[in-house]
C-alpha cells in the first residue's frame, strides 16, 4: 500500500498507519519529530521523509528490514543512526542539505547523496561499501580521499565537486568502471599518474582547480568524451592528449595556456571542439 502525503502542510507524523504499508511518502511538511513506532512498519520498502525540520532520527528505524529507499534531503539533522547498519536491504540514501558529521557502516547501498554536508572526511569502512554505483559528496567540506575508495569497484558516478581536496590517491586508478569523475572547485595541484587507468571514464571535470600540469597517462583515457580543465593554472598540454581518439570537447578557458598547433589541429581534425 502506498500512502502521499507530500506537502500537506503536516506537523504531527500521522497516526494509525495501515500495517501492510510500503511506500510512504512524508516530504516537503513541517515534521519535526519521527516517532519510535516508524519500527512497527516492517513492510516499508520506500520512506521519504525530505524537506521537513527533523533534527533526530530514532533508532527503530533500523527495525525496518525491507527498506531500499530512504530520503533524509533538507532536514536539520547532525547524525544518523547507527541502527541504519541493520538496513540491509537499504540501497538508496538521500541525506543532501543536513548537518551530518560522519556516516556509519553502509556497505549495501548503490546510491549515496550527502551533498552539502559538514562530512570532512569520508569513512574508512567505505572500502567495502562494494555495490555502491553513485557517490555524490558535493560541497561536503572533504579534504582528502581514503585509499580504500579505490576498492569501489563498481563505481560509476564520483561527483566530489567544491570540496577542498588536495590531491587524489593514487588508488583512484582502480576504480575501472567510473564513467563520470566530477572534481570541480578544488584545490588540486596535480593529478596521479593513475589517473589514465580510468579507461571507461566518458566525463573528467576538473573545473576551478589549481592544475599547473597533466601527466602523460592521460592518454590512456580512451573512453573520454568531455575534458573541463577551464579556470586552473595550466600552460602545457602532454601531446598524449592527442591520443584521447573519443574526445568530443576540451575546455580551456581561463588558463594561461597557448595550446600547440599541432595539438588543436589533431584534435580539431577528428571532430573534438577545443575552446580557449
Amino acid at each position: 500500500m502506498i500512502l502521499d502525503h507530500t506537502g500537506q502542510a503536516i506537523t504531527h507524523f500521522p497516526e494509525d498507519l495501515p500495517d501492510d504499508l510500503t511506500v510512504l511518502r512524508l516530504g516537503e511538511n513541517q515534521l519535526t519529530t519521527i516517532p519510535a513506532r516508524i519500527g512497527d512498519y516492517r513492510r516499508l520498502r520506500e520512506l521519504y521523509l525530505h524537506c521537513n525540520q527533523i533534527p533526530v532520527l530514532p533508532d527503530s528505524l533500523g527495525q525496518l528490514n525491507r527498506l531500499r529507499v530512504l530520503d533524509l534531503s533538507d532536514n536539520r539533522l547532525t547524525a544518523l543512526p547507527d541502527s541504519l547498519c541493520d538496513l540491509a536491504q537499504l540501497e538508496f540514501l538521500y541525506a543532501s542539505a543536513n548537518q551530518i558529521h560522519a556516516l556509519p557502516d553502509l556497505p549495501n547501498l548503490c546510491y549515496l547523496n550527502v551533498n552539502q554536508n559538514p562530512l570532512g572526511r569520508l569513512p574508512e569502512t567505505i572500502g567495502a561499501w562494494d555495490r555502491l554505483l553513485e557517490l555524490r559528496g558535493i560541497n561536503a567540506q572533504l579534504t582528502a580521499l581514503p585509499d580504500a575508495i579505490g576498492n569501489l569497484w563498481r563505481l560509476r558516478e564520483l561527483h566530489l565537486a567544491h570540496n577542498q581536496l588536495i590531491q587524489l590517491p593514487a588508488s583512484i586508478g582502480q576504480l575501472h568502471d567510473l564513467r563520470v569523475l566530477s572534481l570541480r572547485g578544488n584545490l588540486l595541484t596535480a593529478l596521479p599518474e593513475t589517473i589514465g587507468d580510468l579507461e571507461q571514464l566518458r566525463d573528467l571535470d576538473l573545473r576551478e582547480n589549481q592544475l599547473t600540469t597533466l601527466p602523460d597517462s592521460l592518454g590512456g583515457l580512451t573512453a573520454l568524451i568531455t575534458l573541463d580543465l577551464r579556470a586552473n593554472r595550466l600552460t602545457t598540454l602532454p601531446d598524449a592528449i592527442m591520443d584521447l581518439s573519443r574526445l568530443e570537447k576540451l575546455d580551456l578557458r581561463w588558463n594561461p595556456i597557448i595550446v600547440p598547433t599541432q595539438i588543436r589541429e589533431a584534435l580539431i581534425t577528428r571532430g573534438c571542439v577545443v575552446f580557449t
